[in-house]
């Protein structure tokens, strides 16, 4: 046999046999790839079994702050008749921010604009209250029912809720996890 048959002959041989385990090696990579993205779509859908509860928690609960520090909401919980005043608008600081700091680890589970609006919600709600507390003439002998009087009056005045927008927000992206 000359050396150029025998060199084809090994062609004929080793050809096929690369070409089925190139076949094979792109096979298997392929096979590799998809279950490789498999997992990951299993492991982000327990994640999302896990995390979407929270979350929904999460947005229950700002609007549930968002609901107990309404001006209206806040005036009926918290007795002002007993107090003067000036106690009533610290009893009031104290619980805006007492609901607020008991709230303060949601804002890992809603988004930063959520959050925002909720940090604007408060500060509104306490800028409303301070501003009402201000414009009273001696509030250390007014009753606490006077300041009250005045938080709904400036309520009136303005246009919109301190904490609708806050609560539109928390509303609908709440909506979007559905």
């Amino acid at each position: 046999m000359d050396s150029t048959t025998y060199l084809f002959d090994l062609l004929k041989t080793i050809l096929p046999a690369i070409i089925v385990a190139g076949a094979i090696y792109l096979l298997f990579r392929q096979y590799l790839e998809k279950d490789q993205q498999r997992r990951l779509i299993e492991l982000r859908l327990d994640t999302t079994k896990t995390t979407l509860p929270l979350r929904l928690q999460a947005y229950e609960r700002m609007t549930l702050f968002l609901e107990r520090i309404a001006p209206s909401n806040i005036l009926v919980r918290l007795s002002s008749g007993s107090q003067n005043a000036t106690d009533y608008h610290r009893l009031l600081q104290q619980e805006i921010r007492a609901e607020y700091e008991h709230n303060l680890a949601q804002q890992l589970y809603i988004t930063p604009e959520a959050w925002d609006q909720v940090k604007q919600a408060k500060e509104n709600v306490l800028t409303m209250v301070n501003r009402a507390f201000h414009g009273l003439a001696n509030p250390q002998q007014l009753r606490g029912t006077e300041l009250a009087k005045r938080i709904l009056e400036g309520l009136m005045t303005d246009a919109a809720d301190p904490t609708a927008q806050a609560l539109a927000v928390v509303k609908q992206e709440a909506a979007r996890l559905f």
